[in-house]
């Protein structure tokens, strides 16, 4: 894995721990929606994704998916998966080598 795959992996499965704690606040407080962050690997990426948990949950079903703003794709390393206008895009990791680093990363897996 080279450099810039290992920044990839670590940005979005930050931003994406980042959404869990996000998701977990808006179940607490009994609400269908939520202004998560966009889990794309711009480290400086300061933009929202408005989505309700459900849509949340489709995006976290894989531990390859993220939840991003349409147009943050990073196509060398990821395929879209599903798009919302322009509230929000799902992608899914082909890269093997930031797949395995983001499966890894997951916070919803057990550590094995």
């Amino acid at each position: 894995m080279d450099e810039n795959e290992e920044r990839i992996a670590r940005t979005e499965a930050l931003f994406r721990d980042v959404n869990e704690r996000i998701a977990e606040t808006a179940q607490r407080f009994d609400s269908e929606d939520a202004a998560f962050v966009c889990e794309c690997a711009d480290q400086a990426c300061t933009e929202r994704v408005d989505a309700t948990l459900g849509e949340y949950e489709r995006a976290r079903a894989d531990g390859t998916r993220f939840l991003m703003r349409p147009g943050h794709e990073d196509t060398r390393v990821e395929r879209l998966v599903e798009q919302r206008g322009t509230r929000f895009a799902i992608v899914e990791k082909f890269n093997t080598a930031i797949a395995r680093v983001v499966r890894r990363l997951d916070p919803r897996v057990e550590p094995g």
